[in-house]
């Protein structure tokens, strides 16, 4: 059974920085590619970065470059989300989503309907 564990959310004030965790479970990890999305409230989601496991590319919404940092543990099967300079605009329920690789996948990788399995999502609030 996949199982997709994100953690790490919390309140921080602007500027502050967080680290999310995704914890995957259930599937090969080398052969999927693994996105962070986010909804704020009254919004539709959004892709905010995804990686490619099997060689490391990533990906990032341009509300978001040089700001968030995606990464894997290949070992631990976790993704993580280093956000750091964040703003107001950051809060929302970020969610992590898996889809096995294909390029059609990372080339759309910021649209949901191209992830099959999605974990829980933790809630960011950033404090102006």
């Amino acid at each position: 059974e996949v199982q997709l564990q994100a953690s790490g959310g919390g309140l921080v004030q602007a500027g502050g920085s967080l680290r999310l965790s995704c914890a995957a479970s259930g599937f090969t990890f080398d052969d999927y590619v693994i996105g962070w999305f986010r909804q704020a409230p009254g919004k539709e989601r959004e892709g905010v970065s995804c990686i490619s496991s099997s060689d490391g590319s990533t990906y990032y919404a341009d509300s978001v470059k040089g700001r968030f940092t995606i990464s894997s543990d290949n070992a631990k099967n976790t993704v993580y989300l280093q956000m750091n300079s964040l703003k107001p605009e950051d809060t929302a329920v970020y969610y992590c989503a898996a889809t096995p690789y294909s390029i059609v996948v990372v080339t759309n990788w910021y649209i949901q309907y191209e992830y099959d399995y999605w974990g829980q999502g933790t809630l960011v609030t950033v404090s102006s």
